[in-house]
C-alpha cells in the first residue's frame, strides 16, 4: 500500500536528520552556520517567516497562519511584528508572557496549536535544526558548556550570543562523565515534538488543592534518595516539569489567568531572567516562548487585583478578536464543515453567506458616520465599494471602536447550528433558509444573550435573510442570461462608446447604417439609473468612467467588463431588469410550457455546471426566487 511507503519514507527521513557528534564537531557546525545558535523567539519567528509574507494594501501578510485562521491579517500582523520579530532581534518583549486575549472561539487555541505544530515541522529543516547535549533532560543548548570568562571572545568571533547555564544534571555530567572536558561532551539532533515533550511543553490549570507545583519545575525522585544520599543531587531529581521540557521552544499556558498563584510566581523571573527556581538547586536557565490565552472578563479581573501588577507587567496583551468579514466568515464555517462526516449533504450557494451575514452583524457597532448603516459597513468591510464612501471613510471607522469584534456569535454556535440542519434524516441538501432558521431556533437555548441581544439577533436574521433574497434572485437572472458574459461586454462597450462621445461633444456611428448620431441619452441613463446615478451626477460619473480608461490604457492594461465595480453593477443589473418578466412567469409556471420547460432545464444546467447546485437545491432556489417576484 502507498501507505507503508510513506510511513518507510518518513522514518528513512527522520534517519537521516539524526546526528550525534562532540562538543568539538557541533562548534564547527556553528562556525559555519551561526544561526544554530538562535534563541527560541528567533526561532519561533524564522519558522513564520520561513513560510513567506506577502504585502496587501502596505499590510503585511504570513502565509504561515493563512490556511488556518481567516480575517485577523491586523491581529495577527501586530502579533508577529510587535511581538514574534521584535523578540527574535533579543529587544526586551522577549523577556514577556505572551497573552492572547479575545472573545471564545476566536482563534487563540489555533494560533497556539499553529505555532507549535509549525516548529516541530521547521525542526526538522535545515535551517531550522535543533543541537542539544546528549542526555540532558531539558535538552539544552550545548554552548552553555562554554565557561563564562570564554564566552565575550567566542561571541565576537562566531558573532552570536551565549545567555544561560548548564542545568545542574549537566553540571554534575561534565564533571563525573568528562571529567570537564567540554570539547569530548556529546551533542545530537533534537526533533521538536510535542508528544515526545521536547521543546513543547502545555500547562492546563485543574483543582488548586490537588495540582502539584512539580507539574511545571519537576520533582525530586525519592526512590533515589538512598542511593545519591541527598535532595540536591541532580540525579535525584526528575526535570520532567512543563518548563524543563518546554526548553529551546514553546511553552503554553492554556487558561493562565485561573491557575493558581504559586503557578504564576514561577513565571516572573523566567520571562525576566530566563531561569526558574526548582528543588535545592541554584536558578536553572530556560530558553522558551511563553505563550497564554484568556477571554476577556477573567483578564479584566485578573488587572483588577493589584495583587498581579508584577505578572501584568511582565505580560504583553494581544487582543485577538473575531474575524470582521463575510468572505473570510465563510471560510472558518467551510474549514470546520470539511472536517467533519457531513460531506455528503449538499450545502446549497450562499448558504453560509447568509449565516456569516448574520453573525458579521451581531460583532459590529454602529458607526457615527452619517448615512452609514451596519449593511454597508458590513460591506466596506468586506471589501465592497459603497457610494458616497471612500477608502478614508473605512479606516476612520475601524478606528471608531477599539474593542470591536471582541463580542458578539462565535463561530462555535453557528457551526453548531448547521450541524443540528446537517443532521436532520433524509436531507439531500440544506440551503440558506436550513440555515438561518436553524439559527434562528437556537437563539433560544442560547446560554449567554439577554433578551435584549435576542431582538436585535432576530433582526440581523431578518436581514441576513434580505441580503440572501437579493443573492438568490441574482444567481437566478444570470443564469437565464443566454451568454450572459457576451450580453454584459456588449452593452458594457455600447456604454463606453456613446460617453466617450458625449463627454467629447462628438458623435457616434450606427453599426449598420454608418449615420452619425448623437449619444443614446437613454441608453445611457438606463444603466445609470441602476445604481442610483442623478442626474445632477451624470456627467462627473461618465468622467470618471473616462479617466479610469485613460489610466488603465497609460499603464498598459486593458478596461474590460469587470475594471469599474459600480459600471459592473450597473450593467447587470439593467441586463436583470430586462429579464425580469420572463424570469418570474418562467419560474412561478405550475405547469409550464414546452418552451418554459426548456428554458428550465436549461437554467437547472447552468446552475449545477457552473453555480455549484445540485439538480434540487437548482430546483428549489428556482421555486423560492419565483415566489420573490411574484410578492
Amino acid at each position: 500500500m502507498d501507505i507503508f511507503k510513506k510511513i518507510s519514507d518518513y522514518r528513512t527521513e527522520t534517519d537521516r536528520l539524526a546526528w550525534t557528534g562532540t562538543f568539538a564537531e557541533y562548534i564547527a557546525l556553528v562556525r559555519k552556520n551561526p544561526h544554530l545558535a538562535m534563541t527560541a523567539h528567533s526561532r519561533v519567528y524564522e519558522m513564520i517567516a520561513s513560510q513567506g509574507i506577502g504585502n496587501d494594501n502596505g499590510k503585511r501578510r504570513y502565509h504561515f497562519f493563512e490556511k488556518e485562521i481567516f480575517g485577523l491579517d491586523t491581529a495577527i500582523e501586530k502579533l508577529v511584528e510587535e511581538y514574534f520579530h521584535s523578540a527574535a532581534r533579543r529587544l526586551d518583549v522577549r523577556k514577556r508572557i505572551l497573552l492572547l486575549m479575545g472573545p471564545v472561539s476566536g482563534g487563540k487555541s489555533t494560533i497556539v496549536t499553529l505555532l507549535k505544530r509549525g516548529l516541530e515541522q521547521y525542526s526538522r529543516t535545515d535551517q531550522g535544526a535543533v543541537y542539544a547535549i546528549k542526555g540532558c533532560p531539558m535538552h539544552e543548548e550545548p554552548m552553555h558548556l562554554i565557561p563564562q570568562e570564554l564566552r565575550y571572545e567566542v561571541e565576537e568571533e562566531f558573532g552570536i550570543k551565549i545567555e544561560g547555564n548548564l542545568c545542574p544534571s549537566c553540571q554534575m555530567r561534565l564533571k563525573t562523565e568528562y571529567h570537564g572536558r567540554i570539547e569530548d561532551v556529546l551533542v545530537e539532533r533534537v526533533l521538536i515534538s510535542e508528544d515526545n515533550r521536547t521543546g513543547i511543553g502545555t500547562f492546563s490549570p485543574s483543582d488548586p488543592k490537588s495540582q502539584d507545583i512539580a507539574d511545571l519545575t519537576g520533582s525530586i525522585d525519592f526512590s533515589t534518595i538512598t542511593e545519591f544520599g541527598s535532595e540536591s543531587d541532580p540525579r535525584a531529581y526528575r526535570f520532567d516539569g512543563e518548563l524543563n521540557k518546554a526548553n529551546r521552544g514553546i511553552m503554553e499556558f492554556q487558561e493562565m489567568l485561573k491557575c493558581d498563584e504559586k503557578f504564576l510566581w514561577n513565571l516572573l523571573s523566567l520571562t525576566q531572567e530566563g531561569n526558574f527556581k526548582a528543588g535545592r538547586f541554584a536558578l536553572i536557565s530556560a530558553d522558551e516562548l511563553i505563550i497564554a490565552h484568556t477571554n476577556e472578563s477573567e483578564y479584566k479581573s485578573f488587572i483588577a487585583n493589584k495583587k498581579n501588577e508584577a505578572l501584568q507587567s511582565r505580560m504583553i496583551v494581544m487582543p485577538i478578536p473575531y474575524n470582521l468579514k463575510v468572505s473570510e466568515e465563510e471560510k472558518i464555517y467551510t474549514k470546520l464543515i470539511r472536517q467533519s462526516d457531513m460531506s455528503h449533504v449538499h450545502i446549497a450557494p450562499h448558504s453560509l453567506r447568509a449565516a456569516a451575514i448574520f453573525s458579521i452583524l451581531t460583532r459590529l457597532k454602529e458607526s457615527k458616520k452619517q448615512g452609514m448603516d451596519l449593511v454597508k459597513k458590513m460591506r466596506m468591510y468586506d471589501g465592497e465599494e459603497v457610494e458616497g464612501f471612500k477608502e478614508a471613510d473605512l479606516k476612520e471607522m475601524q478606528n471608531e471602536y477599539l474593542e470591536e469584534g471582541m463580542s458578539g456569535i462565535d463561530p462555535r454556535y453557528v457551526i453548531n447550528r448547521i450541524s443540528s440542519a446537517l443532521i436532520r434524516q433524509g436531507l439531500e441538501f440544506i440551503n440558506a433558509l436550513d440555515v438561518l432558521r436553524a439559527l434562528k431556533d437556537g437563539l433560544d437555548q442560547h446560554p449567554s444573550i439577554t433578551k435584549e441581544e435576542r431582538e436585535r439577533y432576530l433582526n440581523f436574521i431578518s436581514v441576513a435573510r434580505k441580503e440572501y433574497d437579493e443573492l438568490a434572485k441574482k444567481e437566478v437572472q444570470k443564469a437565464f442570461v443566454y451568454s450572459f458574459e457576451e450580453s454584459a461586454k456588449t452593452l458594457f462597450n455600447n456604454y463606453l462608446d456613446n460617453i466617450e462621445a458625449y463627454c467629447n461633444w462628438g458623435k457616434i456611428k450606427d453599426p449598420l447604417t454608418g449615420e452619425e448620431m448623437d449619444p443614446d441619452e437613454r441608453l445611457m441613463r438606463s444603466i445609470e439609473e441602476q445604481i442610483g446615478i442623478s442626474e445632477n451626477a451624470k456627467k462627473a460619473f461618465r468622467e470618471e468612467i473616462l479617466i479610469r480608461m485613460s489610466s488603465y490604457s497609460r499603464k498598459g492594461h486593458r478596461f474590460n467588463y469587470s475594471s469599474h465595480e459600480r459600471l459592473r453593477e450597473a450593467i447587470e443589473k439593467k441586463l436583470f431588469a430586462d429579464l425580469k418578466d420572463i424570469v418570474k412567469i418562467t419560474t412561478s409556471t405550475k405547469t409550464p410550457d414546452e418552451n418554459q420547460l426548456k428554458r428550465i432545464n436549461e437554467v437547472i444546467k447552468r446552475l449545477v455546471e457552473e453555480h455549484g447546485y445540485t439538480t434540487a437545491s437548482a430546483n428549489e432556489l428556482l421555486r423560492y426566487v419565483g415566489s420573490l417576484l411574484n410578492r
